[in-house]
């Protein structure tokens, strides 16, 4: 990854987001940071301009789950000279939740922000990719979009198909100069895990990472040739035995379904 770059980041504002931010800034010309809080933009544009002041900084307030906010994201990057070098698809929503019982609402949310949304902008902003000679897309997904795990079955599923959007349109794009890679963290110490997810992580032991341990991980993937990158051991060890084996992994899983419910549901028993 060159430096001077033009760079839209989306889910500026979430604790990976802010430190995708700030390991981005001394590579970009430009930076797009695309949020739906006004306020922590603004701080965060400011927190960046200080240490980077030849950066121009272009903040976006937008919920990608909607028409309007996508169009007002491709506007701003229409508005980039020299068009867009790399997109980071970052932006998304946790879902911590038993599926029998999940409301219809909450996992209509959790498809558009994390799947439609990443898939749709992507589509707009394709035009603005061509106009350099090599851009990247990045699509950041989950360890859990190679692993279904019970409790985040509606987030496995977006992380899922965004991992499989990310392969295809790899191989559709083969020989124009865009690349797109996928970024699989596992857990992240974020706002974004709710109470009854981190009583769940803690009981089963489940390691997470700082969120600038995923930022260092972005700029790897960026300056590598890799299509995908895992982070977490032995989370890497499972992702390839749930492709080959995957009835170990199910047994594995399954038999801690009884305690993932008690922490998803608040039920004792």
């Amino acid at each position: 990854m060159t430096a001077g770059l033009n760079v839209l980041l989306t889910g500026a504002t979430g604790g990976i987001g802010r430190a995708f931010a700030g390991v981005l800034a001394p590579r970009c010309s430009t930076l797009l940071l695309a949020g739906r809080d006004p306020d922590r933009l603004q701080a965060l544009a400011a927190s960046l301009a200080g240490p980077h002041p030849s950066l121009a900084i272009v903040t976006v307030v937008a919920d990608l789950s909607t028409g309007a906010g996508r169009a007002a994201v491709a506007a701003a990057v229409q508005a980039l000279p020299g068009g867009l070098d790399v997109l980071v698809n970052n932006a998304g929503v946790g879902d911590f939740a038993w599926f029998e019982t999940e409301p219809e609402a909450d996992i209509e949310r959790v498809v558009a922000t994390n799947l439609l949304a990443p898939v749709l902008l992507t589509r707009i902003l394709l035009p603005a990719m061509r106009r350099g000679p090599r851009a990247t897309v990045v699509n950041v997904g989950s360890i859990l979009g190679d692993i279904g795990h019970p409790g985040n079955v509606v987030y496995s599923t977006t992380k899922h198909a965004l991992r499989g959007f990310s392969e295809a349109l790899r191989r559709e794009l083969h020989g124009s100069g865009i690349r797109v890679q996928y970024l699989a963290p596992r857990a992240t110490r974020t706002p974004l895990n709710s109470t009854a997810q981190l009583a769940l992580d803690a009981e089963l032991g489940h390691a997470s990472d700082p969120p600038e341990t995923v930022a260092r991980a972005l700029l790897a993937l960026l300056d590598g040739g890799r299509a995908e990158m895992h982070l977490g051991w032995p989370e890497r060890f499972f992702v390839r035995l749930n492709r080959l084996l995957p009835s170990v992994v199910d047994r594995a899983l399954g038999s801690r379904a009884a305690v993932v419910r008690r922490h998803a549901t608040g039920t004792k028993g």
